[in-house]
């Protein structure tokens, strides 16, 4: 397994797709030599020698890259709606238990949300192919299911994203902005933790 999981966040622009395909090429140049991103069928992004993920919503886009997978990354901003249709349409009885004793519902819903898509990208399998039955590790951990993969949460203003990466010792780099004024590192075992700066 690689050493270091590489997380990318930035403001999203006037075109967040384009933006994220911008951002992960930035990444990947720091990471290999000449990356071209192509995209499979089902447009999930693949750069050679590297395991990567994007998301992006209206404002902020968030890019993942590592020498080794699975890597998924999903991002949902904090705004107010209705999720109590969908947790109970999609969330089973122990989600929407830990759901109800948070004491921010809609974090608490984000986090299970983004975490199911996250895996669902690590493993190549989206929400479509069972990934929101498949159940979350309740507050982030080892998924059950999938064992090999670890969730966990990159702190963020306004948002919730959720990183789903290889279990066992991972160093995760957190680069704030395109201009990378800010970097936070942590080196953990497990459960991997992440601290921004």
């Amino acid at each position: 397994m690689g050493d270091s999981v590489h997380v990318w966040i930035a403001p999203a622009g006037a075109e967040p797709r384009t933006a994220a395909h911008n951002l992960l090429l930035t990444l990947a140049g720091s990471l290999v030599d000449s990356p071209a991103l192509t995209h499979d069928p089902s447009g999930r992004p693949h750069i050679p020698g590297l395991a990567v993920s994007i998301s992006h919503t209206h404002h902020l886009v968030a890019v993942t890259a590592s020498y080794d997978g699975p890597l998924g990354i999903d991002l949902e901003e904090l705004h107010p709606r209705s999720i109590r249709p969908l947790a109970e349409r999609w969330f089973d009885h122990s989600e929407l238990a830990w759901m109800a004793e948070q004491s921010d519902e809609l974090t608490a819903f984000l986090q299970l949300w983004t975490a199911k898509e996250a895996v669902g990208k690590a493993l190549g399998r989206g929400l479509r192919s069972s990934g929101l039955r498949r159940r979350m590790p309740l507050g982030g951990g080892v998924v059950e299911s999938a064992p090999e993969v670890v969730v966990t949460y990159v702190p963020w203003e306004g948002a919730v994203l959720a990183l789903a990466a290889p279990t066992g010792l991972v160093e995760i780099v957190v680069h704030y902005e395109a201009a990378l004024r800010r970097v936070g590192r942590s080196r953990t075992s497990f459960p991997v933790v992440v601290r921004g700066s």
